[in-house]
């Protein structure tokens, strides 16, 4: 199983005059095993505390709860990675050592083993950037740069993969071919994914299912259910009539909240 339960969760913060910030409220969903789910609405809703609430780095308020496979998240998991909205690669580190960090923190060792320099080729293999082992971030274009950042997440290996916009600072066909990218990708390595965007195309392009988001403090307003045939990659599932109508419900879903 690589199923992704949260359960009345509610997420509240202190302000500055006392009063509670409440992020997210009564927010129940499950992400489906091997489902890729995509999670949109208005700025400030809420989406990126949810998605560091999956990933373990923030605790939900008492009373709510995240399960991971059935039992309660008390932290990072090494089922799961995570991509940033800010890819974070270190300068000074080739893009090879930039993605043997993921093994290297999850094992809590500085060397690598065979077994994981192979991890590595094989993860920078996957999203295309063999030959560019000894380049540096500066080197790389920004498309090239977040490769980087999702072959360091996926060397992990993981059962869930978390993503929190990780397309949104890149040109309009830049995106569109990482998007096919990842969608060939998560075909093959068959993880659970829990996505966030701004972008409503993206988000109905490459889902099973996309939650609709009200305005803070965070709820499920809706969920749509994509049924559009996979693979999406060998026909232009933009231009179907089935994508324009759910396109035009996640709309008006979202302008009723703005």
């Amino acid at each position: 199983m690589r199923e992704l339960d949260f359960v009345n969760v509610r997420k509240s913060y202190a302000s500055p005059d006392g009063d509670p910030l409440v992020a997210l409220d009564d927010f129940t969903f499950t992400v489906d095993s091997g489902r890729f789910v995509t999670v949109v609405g208005p700025s400030g809703c809420g989406k990126t505390t949810l998605l560091r609430m999956a990933a373990g780095l923030v605790p939900p308020d008492a009373g709510g709860a995240i399960r991971l496979d059935g039992e309660p998240l008390a932290g990072p998991s090494p089922k799961m990675s995570m991509v940033f909205q800010g890819i974070g690669l270190m300068p000074w580190k080739s893009i090879f050592d930039n993605v043997a960090l993921g093994i290297q923190l999850q094992a809590h060792r500085p060397k690598l083993t065979d077994e994981g320099r192979e991890r590595v080729a094989a993860a920078l293999a996957l999203v295309g950037l063999t030959g560019f082992e000894r380049y540096y971030p500066h080197q790389l274009s920004g498309g090239m740069q977040q490769r980087v950042g999702l072959a360091r997440a996926l060397v992990r290996q993981p059962e869930i993969l978390l993503m929190d916009e990780p397309f949104g600072a890149l040109d309009a066909q830049t995106r569109t071919v990482l998007q096919d990218e990842l969608l060939a990708l998560w075909d093959r390595v068959k993880s659970t994914v829990l996505f966030i965007t701004h972008d409503l195309d993206e988000a109905i392009y490459l889902s099973d299912r996309v939650v609709i988001m009200g305005r803070r403090p965070g709820r499920i307003k809706e969920v749509l259910d994509v049924k559009l045939p996979r693979p999406r990659i060998g026909y232009d599932a933009r231009a179907e009539p089935e994508f324009a109508r759910l396109r035009h419900i996640a709309w008006q879903s979202i302008k009723e909240e703005l």
